[in-house]
């Protein structure tokens, strides 16, 4: 059968470019919407900022309640507290200095040791290839197919200026392995110090392994050395850093602007909008109304039009955010009144249910957004916690579940601490069934240490 064209008619949803622009924004953290407001008032001449600051009280409105107009929507920062003064600046002026990188620091060791041009430069190429935490990651071979063959660089090359960086501060830098790099660390200690030389011998026989799996006979027989002798070895390992790189050019430290703030208001929780996430943005009147009535190019037309629709989406935003945030505290007042253990269980979809809202736009709302609260501020996904059933028929929570698995812990005797099993045998006491490998898990979640090691802690 030859070629034909025939027609077929089928519905499909498209989403607006209206409707993108609000999933857009109401998904963004509130320092990337502010940098969106930032670039928007700068690309739209019917944008202006506005410099009026209201000051604003916590709601008793109901939840969905929004400004009547759009373009009389006009978000108000609050206004500081005080001015700073130029004395104050100029005290705090020292005090931020941002700290050096790892490259940095170990260019400025390299800048004032004697050397040659030619071993600067490869110095210079094996600490750039370093990782993260201090660790030379990379092969001699990969290094030397960087360099240009005229230079006449081998493999064998690298070797000489990895030694060189491995002399530097911090000790340690530059290791290949973990064994190398706590070998590293261990070589720089005076030989008299107390079982350096036993911590050599588990380090250079590659032996952490059995260190790690609390094996001490094993260890013991592999290195040939005392009881004694294996935990000062293992002692003095315990002082190292295992990450000699990783206090140097820390990651930029992440500034979270809470979004929601909750007080309690006349013995009620309330959710009210942060001033100091919104905008001060409006629709500029004296553009909009001298492009109406005239006959102007289609691009400010479209400009305008384009103001309009970020100001609805504004609105939006912030209303959705106001609902959401609305029915995670009536949920959570337990949590707010008592903490963690009175956290009740939650899903995304039980809010949409009960807000009218898509599955998909409560996730939007819960991504990146924090609520200050007067026991700390949260990500909105805290208050989200999975069903655990209880005895009695009921549920609980599997955060209340790890806050309560935290004060059995903590109340336990250090000479006898509970293991995981036992732990789950008390919770059912309290009529919470959990099984034991849930017990491990929610343990390893908050960083707890096993019953061996808090047994070990004890004994040391």
């Amino acid at each position: 059968m030859g070629p034909a064209i025939a027609l077929r008619l089928r519905q499909h949803l498209t989403l607006t470019p209206q409707v993108q622009q609000a999933l857009r924004l109401l998904q963004m953290s509130a320092l990337e919407f502010a940098q969106e407001m930032d670039q928007a008032l700068s690309s739209n001449p019917f944008l202006e900022e506005t410099g009026d600051a209201q000051p604003t009280t916590p709601r008793d409105s109901a939840p969905d309640s929004a400004p009547t107009s759009v373009e009389e929507l006009v978000v108000p920062q609050e206004a500081p507290s005080g001015g700073v003064s130029e004395r104050d600046q100029e005290e705090w002026s020292g005090v931020s200095d941002v700290q050096p990188t790892l490259r940095e620091h170990l260019r400025e060791q390299l800048m004032i040791s004697p050397m040659g041009n030619r071993d600067r430069a490869l110095a210079h190429m094996v600490i750039d290839s370093l990782d993260d935490d201090g660790y030379f990651k990379l092969s001699f071979d990969e290094l030397a197919a960087l360099v240009p063959p005229e230079h006449d660089v081998r493999s064998d090359d690298f070797l000489a200026a990895l030694r060189l960086v491995q002399s530097l501060d911090p000790v340690g830098v530059g290791a290949r392995t973990l064994e190398e790099c706590l070998e590293l660390q261990l070589l720089a200690l005076p030989e008299a110090t107390a079982g350096r030389a036993c911590a050599l011998d588990i380090v250079r026989g590659r032996y952490l392994q059995l260190l790690g799996n609390r094996e001490w006979a094993r260890l013991q027989h592999a290195v040939s050395c005392d009881e004694d002798a294996l935990h000062t070895a293992r002692a003095l390992i315990r002082t190292l850093d295992p990450k000699p790189g990783h206090r140097f050019g820390a990651t930029e430290a992440r500034y979270v602007v809470p979004d929601v703030l909750v007080k309690k208001v006349r013995e009620r929780w309330v959710a009210s909008i942060n001033p100091a996430s919104l905008p001060r943005v409006r629709l500029n009147r004296a553009y909009a109304e001298a492009l109406q009535g005239r006959s102007s190019s289609q691009s400010l037309s479209r400009q305008l039009q384009e103001a309009r629709w970020l100001l609805r989406s504004i609105e939006q935003r912030f209303a959705t955010i106001q609902r959401v945030a609305d029915a995670i505290v009536g949920r959570q007042r337990g949590f707010f009144e008592y903490g963690e253990v009175a956290m009740k269980p939650l899903t995304l979809k039980l809010i949409a249910g009960e807000l009218g809202l898509h599955e998909s736009t409560v996730c939007r709302v819960t991504n990146s957004k924090y609520m200050a609260t007067p026991r700390g501020l949260f990500e909105f996904k805290h208050f989200f916690s999975r069903r655990l059933a209880t005895e009695s028929g009921g549920s609980a929570s599997a955060t209340a579940v790890r806050a309560v698995m935290r004060e059995l812990i903590a109340a336990e005797d250090p000479r006898a601490p509970l293991s995981d099993a036992e732990v789950a045998r008390l919770l059912a006491q309290q009529g919470l069934r959990v099984a034991r490998r849930t017990i491990t898990k929610y343990r390893a979640l908050m960083r707890l240490p096993s019953v061996d090691v808090r047994r070990a802690d004890v004994r040391r």
